[in-house]
């Protein structure tokens, strides 16, 4: 959606119920009125038994059953945090309509003691439906009156509406995503806002009671019409002098005079006198300020306009070529067919940049052609890292059998790895319903060229044969899928279980010990597999039981791998291509931060594959060695080291911790605790289980870095030479993604039509998470500064001496 476009719901189309939760009451209860004799004094000291009753009114009506929830008698503050759902619909609601809710105290023993109630309208003067969070305040010793207009208004008088309401207000539109998140700007404010609430509190003695309530939200607003009227109509302009509210259908649209003058401006008959124009000084700042920008910005029109009329000027600066292409008007017959002209003999781009001609944004078959010609130059190793990006961006092409598609079948022709993995890829989406034919066509395609390849002169096998390799490998993990599900259903403990995967490997399916011929690891094609080992292999303890394997390899080796199934790891597979794309990029930059991208394959909409890496859970090495250095001195002792450890195995975890950390800070992930922070005897550190990315975090106040107190503390502590050389790594790893941000941003951009879960929530939003935490906007010696600010702030989090968001941030680690 633009930014000029209001687009909405109405009222009379949503056929779903009315829904809210009711969530607390803040304030103080009343205190008992008879309070005289000691047996009075005994009863105020009984725990309140409150519960909220809510009803519907319609034009003043009642409107079906009024619902209660449930007795909430914890103390203050009392929290429902209930859902309730009417029997009404939003379609059958008016612009009157209104939700009464009044507070009962049931301890008394005697009649129902009443708190106070309060009405709220469901639609705002803008006749829009209300969302997000809602204060009440209640009206003490008084029944919800739900007539309209209502003697019990839970709206706070303006005269009486402090700074503490206004904050208020703007919560409710940050939370329903009206207002941008920044970070580092809202750490703050939220901080501020405890200390005006805590001084509110204060002054107010907080002598009245609010009920907290809130209301669902819609992808877009819902706007009240009632069934039948195409608007709704004002009040006739004779009899009101009110200002009335009327939806402009052309808001947002295109001016045609504008876009008329626009066309002349670039009329192609001035294409004889633009070849000749150079841009003058100001200007050329105009386009070097332009080329700079990320790919996830639009360009306004001026800009669009700069760029075209020097576009003769530009064709040989190669980084302009996919800002000219978003200057031109592709409606325009001609225009467009000067545009293609041009980029044909434009300075060839890179393959970065050709990523972001693959993206939603680029709809031209020819510009799209364009950027695959580009991308035939990568070599095997570099398309493979954005493998998994280019299989997503055929949903943006404009046919099934695109140059896209043909062009992955051909490169995977010459190399099974390619092969191996763009089947995967491709197979798991066919089960997206809309796109699932396209798929299905690149699926055939890749087959059909499959077996049509001839054995090689070396001894390279022919093409049904490697297809069938292939094909066994989807035998392979539908086979490990039926004994997860016979395993799960074994009673009793892990130990039973694991004896139960050992019996039917043994017996039953005794044919996986030794496979009739060789079948290619899906985690690493090149790899043969000959056979599980039953006796090496075991049962994770946790809800799902994955499986834990060993494989015996054709080269007399062995591998082990853990199969999942039961859970989506489409987004760990993401987020292990990015860890093993950055590690690329920083050893280009010759810094080997001992990264450990372990391989993840999903097979399946629920299930998957990820390579098992020999390593202990922090959790576990604390609990059995109570530090880090003393579980690194078992494997690495040396008496003449730093901290009785080979400086060796120091520098390697000290790499390691600064590469996770500046790559989960970019990356948003969230749920950082313990047990999914790994350590591997040779002192590499690493993190598994991605279940929360771009920001997103299960626990509340997450800090901005993800650096526990006893990573610290393995490192020397906060004032250590060992910390500064870590916060030197980070520093120097961050400035060398960031240069590297425009081919980041470009891989997410093409995986905003997937269906990994924080992505498809909102992927615009997402993006813009992404990119914020470049800080494109900072130079490489400030941001050197930023990026140590982030880490003393994080770090300072993790040690007693401050308070407040730290302590905050301090408790997420608990």
């Amino acid at each position: 959606m633009s930014g000029n476009e209001f687009r909405f719901f109405l009222s009379c189309d949503i056929n779903l119920p009315v829904t809210f939760r009711v969530e607390r009451l803040e304030g103080n209860l009343p205190a008992n009125k008879t309070s005289d004799s000691e047996i009075d004094s005994i009863t105020d000291k009984r725990k309140a038994e409150l519960y909220v009753e809510c009803a519907l009114y319609i034009d003043g009506a009642p409107f079906g059953l009024s619902t209660r929830t449930r007795l909430e008698s914890s103390g203050q503050p009392y929290c429902w945090n209930e859902l309730i759902t009417l029997s009404t619909k939003y379609r059958d609601l008016t612009a009157h309509s209104q939700l009464a809710l009044t507070v009962w105290d049931v301890s008394c023993g005697e009649d129902e003691g009443l708190i106070g109630g309060a009405t709220i309208l469901l639609f705002n003067s803008k006749k829009q439906l209300k969302t997000g969070k809602q204060k009440l305040r209640l009206w003490p010793g008084k029944e919800a009156d739900g007539s309209y207009p209502t003697t019990t208004p839970g709206k706070v008088p303006r005269h009486e509406r402090g700074e503490l309401e206004r904050l208020e207000k703007l919560v409710n539109k940050y939370e329903r995503g009206q207002i941008q998140p920044i970070d580092w700007l809202d750490r703050l404010s939220f901080k501020t806002m405890e200390k005006i609430k805590e001084k509110e509190r204060y002054t107010s003695g907080n002598s009245h009671l609010n009920l907290i309530v809130d209301f669902c939200s819609f992808e877009h607003r819902v706007v009240f019409q009632e069934s039948g009227a195409n608007f709704f109509s004002p009040s006739p302009v004779s009899s009101t002098n009110e200002l009335v509210t009327v939806w402009d259908p052309e808001v947002g649209r295109t001016n045609p005079s504008e876009h008329k003058q626009l066309k002349l401006a670039r009329s192609l008959t001035r294409g004889i006198i633009d070849k000749d124009l150079k841009p003058s000084s100001n200007e050329r700042k105009s386009i070097q300020r332009i080329l700079k920008y990320t790919p996830t910005r639009n360009l306004s029109g001026d800009e669009r306009q700069l760029l075209w009329k020097f576009r003769f000027s530009l064709m040989s600066e190669k980084r302009a070529l996919t800002k000219f292409l978003r200057c031109v008007e592709w409606s325009d017959l001609q225009e467009a067919k000067q545009a293609l002209e041009l980029m044909g003999k434009w300075e060839t781009i890179d393959v970065c940049d050709a990523l972001e001609l693959l993206s939603p944004v680029f709809e031209s078959e020819e510009v799209r052609a364009y950027a695959v010609s580009v991308l035939e130059r990568a070599d095997d190793e570099e398309l493979q890292c954005y493998l998994l990006q280019l299989v997503q961006a055929l949903r943006f092409e404009r046919s099934d059998k695109s140059r896209l598609c043909h062009f992955l079948v051909q490169r995977s022709l010459r190399n099974i790895e390619l092969a191996s993995f763009l089947r995967w890829y491709v197979a798991v989406e066919l089960h997206d319903p809309a796109y699932a034919k396209r798929f299905y066509c690149t699926y055939e395609i890749l087959e059909d060229n499959m077996m049509k390849v001839s054995a090689g002169v070396n001894g390279e096998e022919d093409g049904f044969k490697l297809w069938q390799s292939l094909v066994r490998q989807t035998e392979l993990t539908a086979q490990l899928g039926s004994i997860t599900r016979d395993v799960r259903n074994v009673r009793g403990g892990t130990q039973k279980k694991i004896e139960k995967l050992r019996q039917l490997l043994s017996g039953l399916l005794s044919e996986l010990t030794y496979f009739e011929e060789p079948i290619r690891s899906p985690l690493a094609p090149g790899v043969l597999i000959t056979g599980i080992i039953p006796s090496e292999s075991s049962i994770f303890k946790s809800a799902l039981h994955p499986l834990r394997l060993t494989f015996r390899t054709a080269s007399g080796g062995r591998c082990k791998i853990i199969f999942k199934k039961g859970d989506d790891i489409r987004q760990d597979q993401l987020v292990i291509q990015m860890v093993s794309l950055m590690d690329r990029l920083l050893k280009l930059e010759n810094l080997d931060l001992h990264l450990t991208p372990y391989r993840v394959l999903a097979t399946g909409q629920d299930e998957g594959m990820l390579e098992f890496i020999p390593s202990s859970s922090l959790a576990q090495i604390l609990s059995e060695h109570r530090s880090i250095i003393s579980y690194l001195q078992k494997f690495h002792p040396d008496e003449d080291g730093p901290f009785g450890i080979t400086a060796t195995c120091l520098e390697t975890f000290i790499k390691s911790c600064a590469g996770y950390s500046v790559i989960t800070y970019i990356l948003g992930i969230g749920d950082r605790h313990l047990d999914n922070l790994l350590l591997r005897d040779d002192g590499r550190l690493f993190h598994v289980d991605f279940g929360f990315i771009l920001g997103r975090d299960p626990k509340p106040f997450p800090p901005p870095m993800k650096l526990c107190k006893e990573m610290v503390e393995a490192m020397g502590g906060a004032e250590s030479q060992y910390y500064t050389r870590f916060k030197s790594y980070c520093c120097e790893a961050y400035n060398i993604l960031r240069k590297s941000s425009n081919l980041i941003l470009n891989l997410f951009h093409l995986m905003a039509g997937s269906n990994i879960p924080d992505i498809a929530s909102d992927p615009e939003k997402g993006i813009l998470k992404l990119q914020e935490k470049f800080r494109l906007d900072l130079d490489d010696e400030d941001s050197i500064h930023f990026f140590q600010d982030l880490i003393n702030e994080s770090v300072s989090a993790l040690f007693p001496q401050m308070v407040e968001t730290i302590h905050r941030w301090a408790q997420y680690w608990r």
